[in-house]
């Protein structure tokens, strides 16, 4: 069997969580006999047309790019050969160019759409993109949901249950390798009393402006592990409130990522908007027995970190809430290992990508079943 993934970006152009999503459902497929290709948009798509850890990363040239969505003419010719090859046809939403090229060259094969997020940020445009979205949607066979929390607060969602799967995002521990004893010491060194841990790109639905603000008066610091373009007006806030106990770091090799998760006392993720749909970080975070801190925005955030069970769930934009979330892992040693353990056990009940991979591949064959 083979399997066609159509998102706008990946490997190596970018790697955010909708492709690493793709690449883990991707590598692990090849287990289960299924080979797979990624189409998708490339300023440079010769350069980076590659084979990936078993599959193709296909690309085809981007011309332009309007309210965060690629647009591509060559994009056309190459989704109509490759869902030639295919069995399967596997979208990932949102993107409305892809909706376009799927009704206007459609795949003639089973298709499933992974529902990885409403659109929250372009409101205007979603009135005008809400018809073509539809007809996709209705058009496709399935449609994925990656938690039952976002189907709950999704009214997209809702209107398509009749053909609705869940399937929760997984992540292969094998592709987190602990850091050297040695790193993690250096680490230590630097940061010798308790801290929190954020790891992400500084976007504008991170919250991590409430983050900084919560940072007054804790005993602890927060390290700041990535980078984006909410940086600059965050290092600002940090000055302009005198804190010293807030760290960015920048970009740093999965290796640091891996130290810090092993070092931190929590995982703090502080995202306050529906643009955040599932919050890999947390996944990660699990997987090292990690605690969490996360807010309630109606999203598979909540899936991931329960309340009083792997960590702390607090309300969106709330800094008070945060602050005093840090300071009762600070201060109650008990509760924080628990938590850390469940949230352990967690992800090897639910977080893992070979559940992931084998609920996919079960749904795949299902699918092809039905169109013979």
């Amino acid at each position: 069997m083979r399997v066609l993934h159509f998102f706008k970006t990946y490997y190596p152009d970018t790697f955010g969580g909708v492709e690493r999503t793709i690449h883990a459902i991707a590598k692990g497929s090849i287990a289960h006999g299924i080979e797979t290709d990624v189409l998708s948009l490339s300023s440079d798509p010769v350069a980076n047309s590659q084979i990936l850890d078993g599959h193709r990363a296909q690309k085809a040239k981007l011309d332009f790019e309007f309210a965060s969505t690629g647009f591509s003419r060559d994009a056309f010719k190459a989704f109509s050969d490759l869902s030639r090859q295919a069995d399967i046809v596997h979208y990932h939403f949102p993107w409305p160019f892809m909706d376009l090229v799927h009704l206007l060259k459609p795949p003639g094969k089973p298709t499933l759409v992974t529902y990885h997020s409403d659109i929250v940020k372009q409101k205007t445009l979603l009135r005008a993109y809400t018809p073509l979205m539809h007809r996709f949607l209705s058009s496709v066979d399935r449609v994925v949901a990656t938690s039952d929390n976002y189907v709950k607060t999704s009214a997209v969602l809702q209107r398509y249950e009749n053909k609705l799967d869940i399937i929760p995002i997984g992540l292969d521990e094998a592709d987190y390798p602990r850091a050297p004893k040695a790193l993690a010491e250096q680490w230590q060194s630097q940061f010798k009393r308790p801290f929190f841990l954020f790891v992400g790109v500084l976007r504008y639905y991170k919250g991590i402006q409430f983050l900084v603000e919560a940072a007054k008066g804790l005993a602890a610091d927060i390290v700041i592990l990535g980078e984006g373009p909410m940086e600059v007006q965050l290092k600002a806030q940090v000055s302009e409130l005198g804190l010293q106990n807030i760290h960015f770091l920048g970009k740093r090799s999965d290796l640091d990522k891996a130290a810090l998760l092993e070092l931190c006392t929590a995982l703090v993720f502080p995202s306050h908007l529906r643009s955040e749909a599932f919050g890999l970080s947390l996944v990660e975070a699990a997987m090292f027995g990690k605690p969490m801190i996360s807010c309630e925005i109606g999203t598979g955030t909540s899936f991931v970190n329960r309340h009083g069970i792997t960590g702390i769930v607090v309300p969106p934009g709330d800094a008070k809430a945060l602050h005093q979330a840090m300071q009762a892992l600070l201060t109650d040693s008990g509760r924080t290992h628990a938590y850390g353990h469940n949230a352990r056990q967690h992800y090897t009940d639910k977080l893992r990508s070979s559940l992931m991979v084998e609920r996919y591949n079960t749904l795949y064959r299902k699918l092809a079943a039905s169109s013979r």
